[in-house]
């Protein structure tokens, strides 16, 4: 592959890689499945329990905060198609290519299209989603 002609395949599978490399790295069982038809990417093994994981990769929305996906988007039979995960996943684990951290964000705290998540702010309201309180530290919450 050429430097700088990075697909949205190639991001992804780049993301799924660091995070596998950092849920082993912290002792965690990872479990890949088998081809590209299932809504999780990942499926973690916390000692209590089985979870379906979604990696998804960050980028910069506006000035200190984050943006990541929050439903999938495919084109079948020529039309195109977003879905959500819910029932499908138990957390996404998100990578943000410009500090390299990834964060975990359980299905329940995740937004309906696309979630902002906030590294600074002049405010401090209940609604924002502070990326501290997400950032993975090496512990499934």
């Amino acid at each position: 592959m050429v430097k700088g002609a990075v697909n949205t395949k190639d991001k992804g599978d780049e993301t799924e890689a660091k995070v596998i490399h950092e849920l082993i790295s912290n002792g965690y069982s990872v479990s890949v499945p088998f081809g590209d038809n299932d809504k999780y990417d990942l499926v973690v093994d916390c000692g209590e329990g089985l979870q379906r994981i979604q990696c998804k990769t960050a980028w910069t929305n506006k000035p200190d905060t984050m943006r990541f996906n929050t439903h999938s988007q495919t084109t079948r039979d020529g039309k195109y198609h977003e879905n959500t995960y819910d029932g499908d996943i138990d957390a996404f684990i998100v990578r943000y290519p410009k500090n390299e951290r990834i964060y975990w964000v359980d299905i329940e705290e995740a937004t309906g299209q696309k979630m902002e998540l906030r590294f600074e702010g002049e405010i401090d309201h209940p609604s924002i989603n502070w990326a501290e309180e997400y950032e993975f530290r090496g512990r499934i919450p």
